[in-house]
């Protein structure tokens, strides 16, 4: 399965970083072009400078551990596509060159699912699809190993305890984050 990873979903980093580690379990394949690792770069700056240029790094590590995630997009399919926000037609274009069978991003409304159709791509949010995952006995991924990881990765970088449900609601991941607070016995 061919996955088109929009920017409002890469860049915070513990969503990122729940979906790549199931990326790396075998759950996807994950897609990008240089535009929407532009974004970004462009939104972690917005945030804060220091993020910002830590997000160039976290790039250039993303290319290099998924070389065949990066997707060339055609200029002349861009002015062809119509959505809601002209600015949104590059991610659409993506999707298209990357032959992805799923376009994942928090912006639905500016995916309309008849306009993607027409391509064969379904639109999705990040936490019904990872809870697709948490939820399929023949998945190939644990996402309790995933949670676990990402869990510590918080913790080494905040220097302090993170519970997984705080933590995943944070990101956007509320349904993720109550799957496994339960499934590791934590309490929020």
């Amino acid at each position: 399965m061919r996955v088109l990873m929009d920017a409002c979903i890469i860049f915070p980093t513990v969503m990122r970083e729940m979906l790549m580690e199931t990326a790396a379990l075998g759950g996807f394949t994950p897609l990008w072009s240089d535009k929407i690792l532009e974004e970004w770069r462009h939104a972690a700056g917005r945030a804060d400078f220091e993020v910002g240029g830590i997000a160039g790094v976290e790039i250039a590590l993303l290319k290099a551990s998924w070389p065949d995630a990066m997707v060339q997009t055609d200029h002349d399919v861009i002015e062809t596509l119509s959505l809601p926000d002209r600015n949104d037609r590059h991610v659409l274009a993506a999707a298209i060159a990357g032959e992805a069978d799923f376009l994942l991003t928090k912006n639905l409304k500016d995916f309309p699912t008849k306009t993607l159709a027409r391509h064969d791509i379904i639109r999705r949010e990040p936490d019904g699809f990872l809870m697709e995952f948490a939820q399929d006995e023949n998945s190939p991924v644990d996402m309790l190993e995933v949670g676990r990881k990402v869990q510590a990765r918080a913790v080494k970088a905040s220097g302090r305890p993170q519970l997984i449900r705080p933590l995943l609601k944070r990101t956007g991941l509320p349904r993720m984050g109550k799957f496994l607070e339960a499934a590791f016995g934590e309490e929020s």
